[in-house]
């Protein structure tokens, strides 16, 4: 009858069916990260986690993008005062709240919101092509899903700093 996800594409996977496999799947966009792909993964997150058979969870994109950030068509348009009393961007961290490991596997763009969501991650393997980046700045912004706090405690406050600031990329 077809998936019942529009943005994600999900399997079982692993020698016992134990591994939860999420990939993000709007390849048009990079894997830019809007309300229903991430209403999606909240949902399919929940559920993985109350599957007793499945022991450890995986995100992934596409060899060219893990996720290119939030998608900025979506919220362009939007004030801060429309952002604020939607609570936009709310739910964004389910994937640090989830108890079972979540693994990001990253190959080619993880950027802003997509950066972010690796490293809401457990663990994170990263392809020879991976590229790291908060390039927020570059559109008159800061990360805002938590991504300055985890940036410094993965990277280093000045490599931090030198990435929020500059908009600067890191590779694998």
């Amino acid at each position: 009858a077809g998936s019942p996800y529009q943005y994600l594409a999900v399997q079982r996977t692993g020698a016992r069916q134990s591994v939860g496999l999420i990939q993000l799947n709007r390849p048009q966009a990079l894997n830019a990260l809007c309300e229903g792909l991430m209403e999606e993964l909240r949902r399919v997150l929940e559920d993985l986690e109350n599957d007793p058979q499945v022991g450890a969870i995986v995100i992934t994109g596409s060899q060219k993008a893990f996720a290119a950030g939030a998608d900025i068509k979506e919220m362009q348009n939007k004030t801060f005062q429309e952002c604020y009393s939607s609570g936009f961007l709310a739910g964004w961290d389910k994937v640090s709240t989830v108890r079972k490991p979540i693994i990001a596997a990253v190959n080619g763009y993880a950027l802003g919101g997509g950066c972010e969501l690796a490293m809401m991650c457990d663990i994170i393997y990263a392809g020879e092509k991976a590229q790291f980046g908060q390039p927020e700045i570059l559109l008159g912004t800061i990360p805002g899903a938590g991504g300055t706090q985890r940036l410094t405690r993965a990277v280093g406050k000045s490599l931090a700093m030198e990435m929020v600031l500059t908009g600067d990329r890191i590779s694998a």
